[in-house]
């Protein structure tokens, strides 16, 4: 089968987000398991969300940013795989999916280190602009 460079730039927007997904698993446990040491926490005790709030921020804000990579991603998962098996992907679609996949791991940079919310905030927002831009455009080639 061959693909087009189109459709082969959409899928590498899963995979580069895969990768994210990789880079911030090992990163947070890389920082949670030592701040549970030093905190003196059974894992066991964790057993239930919210319980390893204790955790110094440096090592929650890693876990949240993991957590949230599994919110509203799993939407553009979904718009990409869709665009690319419905033939619409275009340069516009590949424009704003690697927006997306940058915008987000700028998010996750932001997140996991200084924390600024209101930075933060935009990241996310413009990331949601790129994939806003991806469904309405989608949507008008299908209806």
């Amino acid at each position: 089968m061959t693909l087009n460079s189109n459709v082969i730039s959409m899928l590498q927007t899963i995979v580069a987000m895969g990768l994210l997904n990789l880079v911030m698993f090992v990163w947070m446990y890389a920082t949670r398991i030592p701040a549970m040491n030093q905190a003196k926490i059974d894992p066991q005790s964790a057993q239930h969300p919210g319980s390893l709030n204790t955790l110094p921020s440096e090592a929650r804000r890693v876990a949240d940013n993991y957590n949230h990579l599994f919110e509203a991603p799993t939407l553009f998962y979904a718009m990409v795989i869709a665009i690319v098996l419905l033939g619409h992907a275009d340069q516009w679609h590949v424009l704003c999916a690697w927006a997306y996949v940058i915008l987000r791991a700028l998010h996750s940079l932001v997140q996991a280190t200084f924390n600024r919310v209101m930075l933060r905030f935009a990241l996310f927002g413009l990331s949601w602009v790129a994939l806003g831009i991806m469904i309405v455009r989608e949507v008008a080639a299908l209806y």
